[in-house]
């Protein structure tokens, strides 16, 4: 049995059976069975998009609850979630055959197409930090491509894939995407079972486990992995934006996202102004029960996330790192940490090395913008990255030279339907969102006609 405690109050809120081989495998026969059709009908499966994101606007209350209860996210965070997940569904609906039509292309043949076909059953693996949108930001291009899925929920989060499979029950295709309950056994039994792919979102270690075992049985997978994501701000920028979006690419879901800005760093002529005001506004969050309208910052998912961020702030200030606000647990019950800032940041730290999930943000002064680009691709990680400037020219270059799969000027990095999601090095591979991350779980044919079957066709 897998229990589930609850971050904020810490007591147990349920208990869930775990499912074995023989559970997997027939998940997947149903899966298998039903892919026979739902592959057939573009249109419908437009139309159940369109369903699924209507029920996610009509309950939007009652689900933002159970990530909240889970995993301690702040309540008005959580019904941002699901309206954002309502949105992914919806823009799939209208886009998805735009991106799955035919490509004529010109070559010797009297035709040549490409065509765009689903490639089956897939497996999905899915983390607790946004329970529903990252296993629905992965099924709506997935499903609309003609797919069928096959989720594993994290064991802190059972509740919230529960509910994504009793919408599609509600709507009358339950077996398109269901949900099955374990640890990393059954994710093992889901990737070894007879499914076409696998995506996966978690740690690099893991994320290095799941494209080992699906690599040896060369199915194909896509990994998003960590991040450590650099925030720079120039001595340009507008610092009331950038102590604002500093913040908020900080301390979002209590600091527990990939694309999280993790690592700061800012130029020396501005950075005691940029960091007057961004401790200002960090010490205006308020930290409190993750059901309250008025809750900026929840817990802390677990204790072992708790015991980590401590640790992690301890090591840097071993390392001559300064505590500039927070620092410290909070005497209260649950799991939770004061938002903190640091500056002084030696690189030998584990806090410069690590990826950071937790309220904790790490500041290093810098005499350049050359120095912060050389600083913030020196990582082992590539998801994502922001500048913060009035200057195109370097906003530009700054853009061109980031080791990263996502740049963001004067805004923080977020994922959006309309552009792909991913990273480069340790942060993965493969992309989600967009056409890109529809074309990642298809089977991109090549079909060329010769003689007289077809009249001479020419593409302009």
């Amino acid at each position: 049995m897998i229990q589930a405690i609850n971050p904020y109050t810490t007591n147990i809120i349920g208990e869930y059976p775990v499912a074995d081989k023989q559970k997997v495998r027939e998940v997947i026969i149903k899966s298998r069975k039903a892919f026979c059709t739902w592959k057939n009908n573009i249109h419908k499966r437009s139309d159940i998009l369109h369903n699924i994101s209507h029920l996610l606007k009509k309950n939007r209350d009652t689900l933002a609850k159970i990530p909240t209860i889970e995993m301690g996210k702040p309540i008005k965070e959580s019904r941002a979630e699901v309206e954002k997940c309502a949105a992914v569904m919806e823009f799939y609906a209208h886009n998805g055959e735009i991106y799955l039509h035919d490509e004529a292309v010109n070559t010797d043949a009297n035709k040549s197409i490409i065509k765009f076909e689903p490639l089956g059953v897939i497996g999905s693996i899915m983390p607790w930090n946004f329970p529903y949108w990252q296993a629905l930001r992965f099924a709506g291009p997935c499903l609309m491509a003609g797919n069928t899925i096959v989720l594993k929920p994290a064991s802190n989060t059972i509740g919230c894939g529960i509910e994504l499979q009793k919408l599609f029950q509600k709507v009358g295709f339950e077996d398109v995407f269901q949900t099955i309950i374990g640890n990393y056994k059954v994710a093992e039994h889901l990737i070894d079972s007879d499914v076409d792919g696998v995506t996966f979102t978690g740690s690099v270690e893991a994320g290095a486990k799941v494209a080992k075992r699906s690599s040896a049985q060369l199915k194909k997978c896509v990994l998003e992995l960590g991040g450590s994501d650099p925030f720079i701000v120039c001595k340009d920028a507008d610092l009331e934006k950038a102590s604002l979006g500093a913040v908020k690419g900080r301390f979002i879901n209590c600091g527990q996202s990939c694309i999280a800005s993790k690592r700061f760093f800012i130029v020396k002529e501005i950075a005691d102004e940029f960091i007057e005001k961004f401790v200002h506004k960090t010490e205006k969050l308020r930290i409190g029960d993750p059901m309250s309208n008025e809750t900026d910052i929840g817990p802390l998912v677990n204790k072992k996330s708790l015991d980590n961020v401590e640790n992690l702030v301890k090591d840097a200030v071993n390392h001559g790192g300064e505590i500039i606000t927070g620092g410290e647990k909070m005497e209260t019950n649950g799991y939770f940490y004061k938002p903190t800032i640091l500056k002084n940041i030696s690189s030998n730290s584990r806090i410069a090395k690590e990826e950071l999930f937790g309220p904790i943000a790490p500041i290093t002064i810098v005499d350049d913008d050359d120095e912060a680009i050389k600083l913030a691709n020196d990582s082992e990680f590539g998801l994502g990255a922001s500048i913060w400037t009035n200057d195109l020219e370097k906003a530009e270059r700054f853009a061109n030279q980031s080791q990263s799969g996502m740049v963001t000027v004067n805004n923080v990095v977020i994922s959006d339907p309309r552009i792909p999601f991913g990273g480069i090095k340790k942060s993965g591979f493969g992309r989600e969102l967009s056409k890109y991350g529809m074309l990642e779980f298809v089977n991109i044919k090549s079909v060329r006609f010769y003689d007289h079957l077809i009249k001479n066709h020419y593409v302009e």
